[in-house]
């Protein structure tokens, strides 16, 4: 096992990361790309180890055995920092920290590294932060910046980085290695890849979640009833609270830990009115937490309508010849049905709708039911 195993249909990124981790074309900044589900940020956890493996033969590099690779795979290492964020945006306060943890040399190990799996969600003043520190690093570190696109980084970031493109690896590799790692079942592997359109970390929790793969399929069927305006408010209500069910029951438990976690540490009485500092302190994480659950609840629906999405993916498809494999073979028959109602015209108008939706939600402040009602009533047949 070595700390490329994860990488799946990365071939030729995982020879660059190895050329460079052996000295070859290593430099200071890097920018790892590629849509989700890539694996990109897997990439850069796997360059940080290989840079700071044991292994005295630069060959050997990335072993994913020695201390240095285990500890910075399970994010513990003194000197590689992982920044992400599950609020909506990196505020410029933790990119001044990111900045001030970059000047300091490595303890231990060759390199400082600081990854920002991210760096798309950091305003333009939050980003000019790090302009000079990556303009001008100290000798001993490397920036690792993660986005879903070179766009998605200012030009004068992504001018002094080195460029990792990835792609999404075929849904075969994917379901190869669920069934390695994860000791899924075949069959049931490829169904998930095929369903997460090779997203890897939706292919693992489809795999494993019976009540996921079912959410799923509910989704993907509701244009087949979508008749008539009030279909299409039935079905963005519907839409909009499987996202939120699925985000909060994730969240819930979490909060309530940290929660108590912070007041075991503030050693805040069991009962009576908490003293005015540690409130303070309280209101922080309330105020963090609830960020994270708007964010929790847009990234969920995102990944709802991307569910969606691939319902007319494959009605276009159909309409267009089946050039390539369809993402819900088991609604072949329905979606054959579906596709002779219209054409290709219709459908990819359709696609549109949904992911100017998609758009809305995720970059403005529009109120999510909103958004999916309107693409709703644009999607009636």
């Amino acid at each position: 096992m070595t700390v490329w195993d994860d990488l799946q249909g990365q071939s030729a990124v995982v020879a660059q990361l190895r050329q460079a981790a052996m000295g070859d074309g290593l430099t200071h900044a890097w920018l790892f790309t590629g849509p989700p589900g890539s694996g990109r940020s897997n990439a850069a956890k796997a360059f940080a180890a290989a840079l700071n493996c044991d292994q005295d033969d630069v060959t050997m590099r990335g072993c994913g055995t020695c201390p240095a690779c285990l500890t910075i795979l399970g994010e513990t290492h003194a000197d590689v920092s992982f920044v992400r964020t599950e609020k909506v945006t990196i505020t410029i306060e933790e990119a001044r920290e990111l900045v001030a943890t970059a000047g300091n040399r490595p303890s231990s190990a060759r390199w400082r590294i600081i990854v920002v799996e991210d760096a798309d969600r950091m305003a333009e003043r939050t980003t000019n932060v790090l302009l000079k520190a990556i303009e001008e690093p100290t000798p001993r570190t490397i920036w690792m910046l993660c986005a879903p696109s070179p766009a998605d980084v200012l030009v004068t970031i992504r001018s002094r980085c080195r460029a990792v493109a990835l792609r999404l690896p075929p849904a075969a590799e994917v379901a190869a290695l669920l069934v390695k790692r994860d000791g899924v079942d075949p069959a049931l592997a490829e169904r998930a890849a095929r369903a997460a359109q090779s997203h890897v970390g939706i292919a693992r929790r489809l795999a494993r979640d019976a009540e996921a793969r079912e959410r799923r399929l509910e989704t993907v069927r509701f244009p087949l009833g979508l008749r008539g305006i009030t279909a299409a408010v039935m079905m963005a209500d519907k839409l909009v609270k499987i996202a939120t069910e699925e985000a909060t029951s994730s969240n819930e438990e979490r909060d309530a830990a940290e929660k108590a976690a912070l007041l075991a540490t503030l050693g805040a009485p069991e009962t009576g009115t908490l003293p005015p500092a540690m409130r303070s302190q309280v209101k922080q994480l309330e105020d963090d937490q609830k960020r994270r659950a708007k964010r929790s609840v847009t990234d969920s629906l995102d990944r709802t309508l991307t569910d969606l999405l691939s319902f007319y993916r494959d009605v276009l498809i159909i309409q267009l010849g089946n050039a390539v494999e369809l993402v819900n073979v088991e609604l072949r028959s329905e979606l054959e049905e579906f596709a002779r109602r219209s054409g290709p015209d219709v459908t990819l108008a359709r696609m549109d709708a949904i992911n100017n939706a998609r758009k809305r939600i995720t970059t403005t402040n529009v109120a999510p039911l909103l958004a999916v009602e309107s693409m709703a009533a644009s999607l009636i047949q």
